[in-house]
């Protein structure tokens, strides 16, 4: 498994939001300069989040971006999940391997969801508030 630029990208942008916003909205544009990261590449994450209720915009020239819930209520894997859509392992555990016909002899079925309770364990383990203390910590 691999996680792919937009994955990393929409966490960073999370993550700033969340150390910025508190006072003021964050503006995309401060943003892409503290991290790096092109105002069109974070405009497209930033539309799937709004979306997905993670984000809201406010308009006006003081706006910007906000979380609409507190850091430690988004795990890193609700947020990856977002961005990548499903963080399983292999295709056939997407319906509980009910859909495999090799499923009541399967031996690497095991392995597969082994490694996804490991994937989820983590992901799911991590707030955006460990993130931002760690990130204040490093600073």
């Amino acid at each position: 498994m691999r996680i792919s630029t937009k994955g990393r990208y929409a966490l960073r942008l999370m993550l700033d939001i969340a150390i910025n916003g508190s006072e003021e909205p964050v503006r995309l544009k401060d943003t892409a300069k503290r991290q790096s990261i092109s105002v069109k590449y974070l405009e497209q994450i930033i539309a799937s989040l709004v979306r997905c209720g993670f984000v809201k915009s406010i308009r006006g020239p003081q706006g910007g971006y906000r979380l609409v819930k507190k850091p430690e209520e988004y795990t890193v894997g609700m947020i990856l999940r977002q961005a990548e859509g499903s963080m399983i392992p292999v295709a056939c555990l997407e319906n509980d391997a009910a859909d495999c016909e090799r499923q009541s002899g399967c031996v690497t079925l095991r392995i597969w969801k082994e490694l996804d309770e490991a994937i989820r364990g983590v992901l799911d383990k991590y707030t955006l508030a460990d993130l931002v203390a760690w990130q204040r910590q490093a600073d």
